[in-house]
Order: C-alpha cells, then sequence, then structure tokens
C-alpha cells in the first residue's frame, strides 16, 4: 500500500462577509516558518468555505467581499517552495451563500422544509447554535457550479489534490431535483430503503464526476469526499461510497466525539481497502472552528503516536485566523507531536495489521465500538473482517449482537467452524434479521425475547475466571430467552421478580433476583461456538461495567487462548501489531494513556510511565533479534517453540517493539 504524506494539517478557514482585510496579513514567509516549526509535509487550503465565499479570484464562484490577496495561490507556493504538498479544500454541504441565493439547491425534508434550517421566526440578534448550516444538495445547477469551479481550479493551479467537505448519505432529500429524479426512475418515495439508495447513488454520481474531472487535468492528485469514511453512518459502508476516494481522512475529534477508541476500530477497517489512509483529529481542546482552543501539546504526540500504531498517516485540524496570520504556538504545540513521529512514522504508516481473532463488523456503532472496547482495554488485538475476506487466517472470530448480521453468509461461517475455526457470538448476533429463529448452529433453539427489563448472570466455573465475581451480577438489559439442545451451559441466568413499573417495583432500581436459575441460560458452548444470551457489547458501550468486559475476555479465552500478541498493562493500555514482510519485521506498538472526563471534553494531560512490561509474541517466524523503537535499545528475549517472550524495562506515551526475522 501506498502512503500519504506523514504530518498533515487540515487548515479550516471560514470566514463571514461582516470581517475586514481577508487574508490582509498573509506573508509566505511566515506561513512558511509556521510549517517548518510543525513539521509539517502536507497542509489542506481553502479554496471555498462553509460562508460560500472563495479565497482566490474566482470567475465562477463568488471571492469574499473583502479578500486582500489571492490567498489560496499564495498558500500554494509558499508550500510547493519548501516541498509541502497542499490539497485543496471546497465546501459542498454547506454553503451559506448559496443556500440563501439559490433556497431551490437545498436539500428539503418530506414536508419540503429545508434540512438543517433555523426556525422561521428567529431574531438576528439571537445567539446561533454551533454546526449549524442549510444542507445543499449536490444535484442539478448546484453540481454544475461545482463542476465549473473545480475546473477553474484545475487550470489556474498545480493541485496536489482537492478535499470535498459535508457528504451525508444518511440526511434523505426530498427536493424537487430528487422527487423527479426518483419519480424518472421508479423509485417510491414512501419507502425509506429505496429513498436511502437513490440518495447514495446521486452522491456516488456527483462524486465520480467531479473525480473524473480533476484527474484528466492531474492525474496525481488524491481526491476525497468527506464523511462517507464514517462507520457510524450505515449508509456509507452499505454502498460502500468511500470507494470513490483516492485515500481515506477518518475525521475524528476524540476529546467530544465519542473518545479514543472509534480510531482504531475504523483504521482495522479502512486497511482492507487497499488505500492509503489517514487519522484526522485537531489541535482544538473541542471541535472545529474553535479560535483559541489549544490542546495539551503531550495529547497531540499521544494522538499522533497512535495514528502511526495502527498505520495511519497523521492529520491535525487547525483554524486560521482570518488575517491569514498562521499561529506559531499552534504549530509549536504540533511540532511537538510530529517531531516524535518523524522518530517512528518509517514503523506503522502503511504497514499491515496482524492477527489470528477477527471482528465481524456488524456496522451498528454500539455493538461494534462496545466489542473493540473490550478487546482493546484487555490489550487483545484483532482485525476486522466480513463475509467477502478469508476467514481461515483467523484462530476465532467473534460476532457482534446485530440480528441478521449473518444472514446469507451462513454457509462460509459453517466451513469455517468446519476448518477449525472457532466463533464468539453475542446477543441477537446469533439470529437472522426477521428475529424469529438463530442463523448460525449454538446448540439451542430460539424461545423468544425476554421476558423482563432486566436479569441477572450467574457464571459457572469455566466462566469464572480472572476475578470474575460469581455471585448474581446486573444486566442492564435482559437475554434472549433459548432452549438448549445440544449445547453445554457455561452460565446461567437470574431472572426478577417482576418488571419495575408503577405498579410493582422494588426500592430505588432495578427488581433482585429470583433464587432459582431461569430455563433459559445465560451463555452456552456448542463445539467450537460460544454463545452469551445478552448483547455484552452494547451494554459494555453503554454502563462499562467491568464485570461484562471480564465475562465476555473469559468466553473469548475459552475459544482464543494464544492471541499473537499478550501484553499486560492497565486496561488504558493499548496495543497494535504491524506486519512489514518488505523489512522482514514485526513491530508491536504500545500506547498508555488515561483521558479523564473534564466537563464536556476527554482530556490527557499525563503520561506515565509504565515500568517492567511483560510482552508475549507468537510470529509464524523465527526472531532474529528485538529493539526498542525510538530509543533502539536492543532487548533480551527468550524464544521457545514459536513463543517469544521479552520485557519492556519502561515507556512512556508510546514505545515500539521491532521484531527482525
Amino acid at each position: 500500500m501506498t502512503s500519504e504524506p506523514s504530518r498533515q494539517i487540515h487548515l479550516d478557514f471560514h470566514t463571514s462577509e461582516q470581517l475586514p482585510a481577508i487574508g490582509g496579513r498573509f506573508r509566505k514567509e511566515h506561513f512558511q516558518q509556521a510549517l517548518q516549526l510543525g513539521r509539517v509535509n502536507l497542509i489542506n487550503i481553502f479554496a471555498k468555505c462553509h460562508h460560500g465565499w472563495s479565497y482566490y479570484p474566482t470567475k465562477v464562484g463568488l471571492p469574499h467581499p473583502h479578500l486582500a490577496c489571492d490567498l489560496l495561490g499564495g498558500e500554494i507556493e509558499a508550500c510547493h517552495e519548501i516541498g509541502v504538498k497542499c490539497p485543496i479544500y471546497y465546501t459542498m454541504g454547506w454553503s451559506a451563500n448559496d443556500a440563501e441565493t439559490h433556497p431551490e439547491w437545498c436539500m428539503r425534508n418530506p414536508d419540503g422544509s429545508i434540512v438543517g434550517a433555523w426556525p422561521a421566526d428567529v431574531k438576528p440578534d439571537a445567539a446561533k447554535p454551533t454546526f449549524q448550516w442549510k444542507c445543499l444538495c449536490p444535484t442539478g445547477e448546484y453540481h454544475e457550479l461545482m463542476m465549473a469551479q473545480t475546473d477553474e481550479i484545475c487550470r489556474l493551479y498545480p493541485v496536489d489534490g482537492l478535499w470535498y467537505d459535508i457528504y451525508q448519505a444518511e440526511r434523505l432529500c426530498y427536493c424537487e431535483r430528487c422527487r423527479q429524479g426518483m419519480r424518472d426512475t421508479g423509485v417510491n418515495v414512501d419507502c425509506v430503503a429505496e429513498v436511502e439508495r437513490y440518495r447514495a447513488e446521486t452522491i456516488r454520481r456527483h462524486a465520480e464526476d467531479i473525480k473524473r474531472l480533476i484527474l484528466g487535468y492531474h492525474p496525481e492528485a488524491s481526491v476525497y469526499f468527506n464523511g462517507i469514511t464514517t462507520l457510524g453512518r450505515p449508509q456509507n459502508a452499505q454502498f460502500r461510497l468511500f470507494a470513490v476516494n483516492t485515500k481515506n481522512d477518518l475525521e475524528d475529534l476524540p476529546t467530544t466525539w465519542g473518545g479514543y477508541d472509534k480510531f482504531p476500530l475504523r483504521a482495522k477497517f479502512f486497511h482492507k481497502e487497499g488505500k492509503p489512509y489517514v487519522a484526522m483529529s485537531g489541535k482544538f481542546h473541542t471541535s472545529w472552528g474553535e479560535f483559541g482552543g489549544f490542546k495539551d501539546p503531550e495529547a497531540i504526540r499521544y494522538e499522533a503516536a497512535s495514528m502511526v500504531a495502527f498505520g495511519a498517516s497523521c492529520n491535525f485540524g487547525d483554524q486560521l485566523h482570518p488575517c491569514g496570520e498562521m499561529d506559531l504556538g499552534t504549530y509549536a504545540n504540533i511540532g511537538h507531536a510530529y517531531d516524535y513521529v518523524e522518530q517512528i512514522e518509517e514503523y506503522g504508516i502503511g504497514a499491515e495489521p496482524v492477527a489470528s481473532l477477527g471482528l465481524w463488523l456488524a456496522h451498528s456503532g454500539a455493538a461494534d465500538e462496545g466489542t473493540a472496547r473490550m478487546l482493546m482495554e484487555e490489550q487483545i488485538d484483532f482485525s476486522v473482517v466480513g463475509p467477502e475476506d478469508d476467514l481461515t487466517p483467523f484462530e476465532a472470530i467473534i460476532v457482534p449482537s446485530r440480528a441478521g448480521v449473518l444472514d446469507g453468509h451462513q454457509d462460509k461461517v459453517k466451513a469455517y467452524l468446519a476448518g477449525g475455526g472457532k466463533l464468539l457470538v453475542l446477543g441477537e448476533g446469533a439470529l437472522n434479521a426477521a428475529r424469529d429463529a438463530v442463523s448460525i448452529g449454538i446448540g439451542a433453539t430460539y424461545a423468544g425475547p425476554a421476558r423482563y427489563d432486566m436479569d441477572y448472570t450467574l457464571v459457572g466455573p469455566e466462566l469464572a475466571a480472572n476475578g470474575l465475581v460469581t455471585s448474581p451480577f446486573l444486566n442492564y438489559a435482559a437475554a434472549l430467552r433459548v432452549t438448549p439442545t445440544t449445547a453445554t451451559v457455561l452460565a446461567q441466568l437470574r431472572e426478577p421478580y417482576f418488571s419495575r413499573t408503577y405498579g410493582a417495583y422494588c426500592g430505588h432500581q432495578n427488581t433482585p433476583y429470583r433464587l432459582e436459575n431461569a430455563p433459559h441460560p445465560a451463555a452456552l458452548r456448542h463445539g467450537n461456538v460460544v454463545w452469551l444470551a445478552h448483547a455484552v457489547d452494547r451494554l459494555y458501550y453503554q454502563h462499562g461495567a467491568k464485570a461484562h468486559r471480564q465475562l465476555f475476555a473469559n468466553a473469548l479465552a475459552l475459544l482464543h487462548p494464544r492471541p499473537m500478541a499478550a501484553v499486560a498493562m492497565p486496561s488504558s493500555g493499548r496495543i497494535s501489531l504491524l506486519h512489514q514482510p518488505e523489512h522482514r519485521r514485526y513491530v508491536l506498538h504500545l500506547l498508555y494513556a488515561s483521558p479523564l472526563q473534564r466537563g464536556r471534553c476527554l482530556v490527557i494531560e499525563d503520561l506515565p510511565e509504565l515500568r517492567h512490561v511483560p510482552v508475549t509474541l507468537r510470529l509464524p517466524e523465527q526472531v532474529k533479534a528485538l529493539r526498542l523503537v525510538p530509543s533502539g535499545e536492543h532487548l533480551p528475549m527468550v524464544q521457545d517453540a514459536g513463543v517469544l517472550q521479552t520485557v519492556v524495562p519502561d515507556f512512556s506515551c508510546h514505545c515500539a517493539i521491532v521484531a527482525e526475522y
């Protein structure tokens, strides 16, 4: 796989027409100074922003009314003089000037109202919410405007790439152009599934037209459409909208967008696409567009190290002041991180993730992310798999709790099991989409949904490892009911005396458990399949109870006792095993930081040192030497029968163990 430049910036520049002297203090030398201070080798710069204004002398679009210079052209010249690439940003979904002057270009709800519009009676001096823009539909005259302005940019400038923003396939459009298009193609406008498909096809056609135009002028340019790489929007994967991109940028602000465990899962998924992928975060304390907000430089270093550890190039967002002058304090902070990236990037970016455990992605945020969090907190590395993949390299595969996730793929899974593969199936992952029967053999028949609002698990001896409590422990949602036929029961279920209602309740919260076991179990084993009756992935995502993670880990250990990498760290530790066959080496990355919830933000400030960290590797090749990156220190090792053991004496934030063979 080729890779993108390793140390990138995304330079936001959304400027109101009420601001003066736009770009008036831009100086090429100062711009270059900032990039060199930050050790930057790529920066996304602006042609057109969310306000609808352009930052070069366009004859197709509308230049900002107070633009003081050809800001885009000056930035391109500044970058190219010092060997920095500079893809060009162009907004699609949000463009205030276009939305106001051409309301017919706006996306519409089924009732005809504009998607994203504010109340009609809002006063001009009322406080405006953040991230509130009217949404535009990439069809008709608006599509033609984008094509014409893209053509203009490609003719005027040496283009490294174009970066288009705000593609939201999950937001359906019922504007008159889309309604007419649906009528012409026989789409039932009252069927959400058909409208979803039409919306996806509309975005794909628009993006393919733009990509074809760009590559006709600049065949080596990158082309990227932002929003279609978000896994939390199922249409992106369902219709494979990201296939049009020449690279995949994975936008994620962990401080306020759901935490630090979203990115690794996305990285593992997008590695399979075979295209360069870039991890995007921000220098901001909260989110995009924050003037004067600073993330701690150590937090940026941790995030950058994590990006490299999971095979991605690094990108941090900044917001250029309307005057056009870069903030050197920002680039000193980013440079602190990128100095470290320069020391480790050759051991991560573009490398191949390897693991003997697969996670069958359900494209359900809570299920997928809940499973990934439990694995990462237990330092169990994994790869993302799906129906298109060869399953034979994996000792075990986890199926998350979405009904129908295996529908149509049962023969493939049965063949995998027949060849010695193993499955850990969670909750409804064992059911068909209709939720009326099991879709894979678990040694039991489906008896129906839960009878109560919650219940309790009582583990048997096979699951009572690693300190898991052997008393009944609470599940915040109740289990599916099955009747065992040929399976062995691993855990019993205790049901409450009744569900909590106004007519029957006990105490402050939940009803206590009955003293006898329910007729349907909490966990089963049937040959190479272990099934947990609860959606422990969703339970952990929502509630974070350690007992659920321990139950999951103990069940997995029955099927997957010998992972390729095993590291003993606290639950905030993360690992990533990469393979670089061209260099005849594996690289095991170790990360450690403890994000703290402060207000609405997750904050990393302290990077404590870990000492004497034991590591076990099970690799197919005979390892000749171990060394630490970035220190270069050689590590002693014991290697016997394919099992290699060593100890990392100490590290803070990040280190990598290079195993050369």
